[in-house]
């Protein structure tokens, strides 16, 4: 699958911030794709034990969501942990994982932020303009916003503000069970970024292909390349 290549990703956090604030203009927050249109549907998700990072990219058929392939790369971290800069500890595995990929996927669903970030550039949106693909961030917890409680019934949802703008949702998978955070990371509106995410969820809290991404990162069974 083939890469953009934006920026090198060994840089200070100070020039981190610099390159998200460079980037932001660049995410596309309208639509670039229609439920018909999508027949893949990837999920990635990265795994860290020790200093040794595991990143994991499932492609699946849509809407069956039968896997169809699935790329795993261990890479050493390279960067620190620093909350909102999380894609430059993340990206080269994840990146190096794209490139690897039998089936080039539709549509991309990150387990993390879309602009659901201080600055408007969680790892769904920066990867989204790296790997030029529609791509949504379902993240389990919240980086930034406020909202109010959705309702308790599958696909309640309420939005999530910052500072008066609306940068994503707070959306119920499974009855009575705990929100996930949606957001645009690029080429999609949030709208269809809730619809994707519900399409995806079967019976479960996360979406399938974010759910089997996280099993293949975390576990110490399968074969990945480094």
């Amino acid at each position: 699958m083939k890469i953009r290549q934006l920026h090198p990703w060994q840089v200070t956090p100070s020039e981190a911030v610099q390159i998200q604030r460079q980037l932001q203009g660049q995410v596309l927050l309208s639509n670039n794709v229609n439920i018909g249109d999508v027949h893949t549907v990837a999920g990635v998700d990265m795994g860290i034990k020790g200093e040794t990072a595991r990143a994991a990219v499932i492609v699946l058929s849509y809407p069956a969501l039968e896997p169809m392939a699935q790329s795993l790369v261990e890479r050493p971290i390279g960067f620190k942990y620093i909350p909102g800069l999380l894609s430059f500890r993340e990206a080269p595995p994840v990146l190096a994982a794209f490139e690897r990929l039998s089936v080039e996927p539709d549509l991309i669903i990150f387990d993390g932020q879309g602009i659901a970030h201080p600055r408007r550039m969680g790892i769904a949106s920066h990867l989204g303009l790296f790997l030029d693909k529609p791509t949504i961030g379902c993240a389990k917890s919240r980086l930034c916003g406020r909202h109010e409680e959705p309702g308790e019934d599958r696909g309640s949802f309420s939005y999530l503000y910052d500072h008066g703008e609306i940068i994503g949702a707070a959306l119920r998978t499974k009855d009575r069970t705990k929100a996930v955070y949606v957001s645009t990371g690029h080429k999609i509106d949030l709208e269809t970024s809730i619809q994707f995410v519900l399409s995806c969820c079967r019976g479960y809290r996360l979406p399938q292909p974010t759910r089997l991404a996280h099993q293949a990162a975390s576990a110490t069974t399968l074969k990945a390349q480094s």
